[in-house]
């Protein structure tokens, strides 16, 4: 320890001696230690200094340096041990290969189990720890945890024995009362309390809708391309998947009309499509509309970054002008607060009401009280209209960071940023390079740094290739580094 915390303080020394630093000092700590990691002038499995004795050495705040560790564990390459201190991880290479399905006895499962274990390689989510450039992170730093903490502090404080028991299903009536009146003002969506449907999050929502309304070979058609987490949830139900082709007002109606399809879903993102951020105009929203009413086919909105995509000059939704009630209406929590939280709710048609009630109270049952509980209070005491009000002005500054710092970096790189004209927490980066972005992504990796592949958002094969990269959830001094640390990664191949 006395050795490493030497070396720590003469690089610190170095550091500041030899650099004009614009950077605060935990940012400039965070950097040095950063660069030590990687490089291994740190070794792996090592213990950090403790932080009192580290900000003596370097002659700085105790706190300074925790917010230094903080990002380090954040960008995984630290580890909080209890009582222990800070380890340096160890770099495990990426295995790609998994338990073979020869190895499960298949023969127990249904078709449907059967069906699902063919997508143990289908990536659906962020599994690591790096939060550069992760999709689909919100600016986890200005989350308000204090008023959080002290509503979550408030219900156990109040809390009776009663509040303990099972709960219902479809959730609290207080807080699906709240979510309809904060939908009717942000969305103009018109429902009742009782078509509130709360749940852990979208996947779950298509789960249970694909499993009530599907049956295996009947059709669901998608947007091609669209998130891979919703082709897979479809693909495992054994649902026959139609990928329809996108342009520039989104999902081509005209295309589904030509392939004489009957979906029995339609599921489309049409405050953002994801990946590449259009807004369906009004007019090919009511032309969906129609279409889904002449096939008799429920469309699963999917508005799952609606807050930030129609703050400024918002669209209907498409619940909001259907007069035929065959629209679900999806949105989430987890985006705009932070994904830990697993909380979102869906609006249903009434036909499809209770048999919805029913499947919930068979499956999971019910999300903790507690957290709607809380979720309901940062509702109704405005916390959550304020929290809005600085996401959207920090995630539209540090978007346009991003762009500007990532031109600058890439510039004659070949890189590119596709154009997006909403507010989305992920940007599509083109490229022109004969490496796959499955390739890519497992580079990335290797330098704590996470990307999603662009190839896998489609339906079939396809020959194109890019990044999906968040762009908010870390700070603008550190996007750059980052930013800067990926360049140097892609030049070695």
């Amino acid at each position: 320890m006395p050795i490493l915390l030497k070396k720590i303080s003469e690089a610190y020394q170095e550091s500041i001696t030899n650099t004009k630093q614009a950077d605060k000092l935990y940012i400039q700590l965070y950097k040095l230690l950063s660069k030590m990691i990687i490089k291994v002038e740190i070794p792996e499995n090592s213990i950090l200094p403790p932080t009192r004795i580290l900000a003596n050495a370097l002659g700085i705040s105790r706190s300074t340096v925790l917010r230094a560790y903080d990002i380090l564990i954040l960008d995984g390459l630290l580890i909080a041990l209890k009582s222990s201190g800070y380890l340096v991880k160890t770099k495990v290479e990426e295995k790609t290969s998994h338990t073979p399905i020869a190895s499960t006895n298949s023969a127990q499962l249904s078709d449907i189990g059967k069906s699902f274990l063919k997508l143990s390689n289908f990536n659906v989510s962020n599994s690591r720890e790096n939060l550069a450039f992760s999709p689909g992170l919100p600016p986890l730093d200005i989350f308000p945890v204090t008023q959080w903490k002290n509503l979550t502090n408030m219900y156990w404080k109040e809390v009776k024995f009663s509040n303990l028991a099972y709960s219902p299903s479809s959730g609290i009536e207080k807080l699906k009362l709240n979510i309809a009146n904060y939908l009717a003002l942000t969305r103009n969506i018109t429902c009742d309390p009782s078509q509130v449907m709360i749940v852990s999050g979208s996947l779950q929502s298509l789960y249970l809708l694909g499993t009530m309304l599907v049956n295996p070979g009947e059709a669901v058609c998608l947007e091609n391309p669209t998130f891979p987490n919703v082709h897979a949830v479809f693909k495992g139900l054994m649902a026959k998947i139609i990928g329809v082709p996108i342009d520039k007002k989104g999902i081509k109606v005209d295309a589904m009309k030509k392939g004489n399809y009957h979906p029995k879903l339609i599921h489309i993102t049409p405050s953002c499509h994801y990946p590449y951020g259009i807004k369906m105009p009004f007019d090919r929203r009511l032309e969906l509309l129609a279409y889904a009413n002449e096939k008799n086919a429920f469309i699963i909105e999917n508005d799952y970054e609606h807050e930030l995509n129609n703050w400024e000059n918002p669209l209907p939704a498409l619940f909001s002008l259907d007069k035929n009630n065959s629209t679900i209406y999806l949105g989430t929590f987890n985006r705009i607060l932070h994904p830990s939280l697993r909380i979102g709710y869906m609006i249903v048609p009434p036909q499809i009401r209770v048999p919805l009630e029913i499947m919930l109270k068979h499956s999971h049952r019910f999300v903790a009280p507690s957290v709607q509980f809380v979720l309901n209070q940062f509702i109704e005491k405005k916390v959550m209209h304020n929290h809005l009000h600085n996401l959207i002005a920090v995630t539209k500054e540090r978007k346009q960071f991003f762009d500007q710092t990532f031109k600058e970096v890439f510039e004659g790189t070949g890189w590119e940023l596709h154009p997006n004209e909403t507010l989305s927490l992920q940007t599509l980066v083109k490229f022109g390079n004969q490496k796959t972005d499955k390739e890519l992504v497992s580079l990335l990796n290797k330098h704590n740094l996470s990307a999603h592949s662009f190839n896998k958002c489609f339906i079939n094969e396809s020959k194109e290739q890019g990044l999906i990269l968040g762009h908010c959830s870390i700070q603008k001094n550190i996007i750059k580094n980052k930013l800067q640390r990926m360049q140097t990664a892609l030049q070695t191949i």
